[in-house]
């Protein structure tokens, strides 16, 4: 902010930068989910292994918890004083 950004881009950076992560932690998770679906058949019950609401379930659970997790730290971020940060660096 010091060097000319807004808060809202500020948000957005911050919030993009987790959601990236999150995404390609989600995406290695599901393709790892799908890969063990044969060792898992047995353990499900009245579920087939390849789910597609199961899975799409957990897809919008993760990526709404993992919104909200970067949400916080960036709307932080975006209240910092600018001035203090500089002064305290």
């Amino acid at each position: 902010m010091a060097l000319g950004a807004r808060q809202g881009e500020i948000v957005r950076m911050v919030v993009r930068q987790g959601m990236v992560v999150a995404l390609t932690g989600i995406a290695a998770g599901i393709a790892a989910a799908f890969g063990l679906t044969r060792l898992m058949a047995t353990l499900l019950y009245d579920v087939k292994p390849t789910d597609p609401l199961t899975f799409a379930a957990v897809v919008i659970a993760l990526t709404a918890t993992s919104l909200l997790a970067s949400s916080v730290p960036a709307l932080k971020a975006a209240r910092v004083d600018f001035l203090r940060a500089l002064r305290y660096e």
